[in-house]
């Protein structure tokens, strides 16, 4: 009994060879012009010294923030201080504190010369009053 060979399919050496080819052609893609490419190199780069220098400012708040925490240590903390920022955020003072008013845009201190005011100047709506 006679056998015959069967002849091989060329399509599945060509199938398998294109597929290689079209994975090397995504590799090269992606190695080019991908994400993180070479072409976007320069980007990447750009972004870490970006991030470096939002790194740095955060850690200047950071420091500032644990030398401020570290000034409420029980053995650190001046009693005059404490009442003079108590005051300060509660708007309130003694009788025999000197008050600075201080102009909040410039932050220098308002200079004016104290003088009597008439009625009229502390309520404008007491000349309606007194007309009638």
């Amino acid at each position: 009994m006679p056998t015959r060979l069967k002849k091989r399919a060329i399509w599945r050496p060509l199938a398998l060879s294109a597929a290689l080819l079209c994975f090397q052609g995504y590799l090269g893609f992606s190695a080019i012009g991908g994400q993180f490419g070479i072409e976007n190199r320069k980007q990447i780069i750009a972004d870490i010294e970006v991030l470096k220098s939002r790194s740095s400012a955060l850690q200047a708040e950071i420091d500032a923030y644990k030398h401020r925490a570290s000034l409420m240590d029980t053995r650190r903390l001046d009693p005059d201080l404490v009442t003079e920022r108590a005051r300060a955020l509660l708007n309130m003072a003694n009788a025999d504190d000197i008050i600075v008013m201080v102009d909040p845009v410039t932050g220098k201190p308002t200079s004016s010369s104290y003088s009597e005011l008439s009625e009229t100047q502390l309520n404008p709506n007491l000349t309606d009053v007194i007309d009638h």
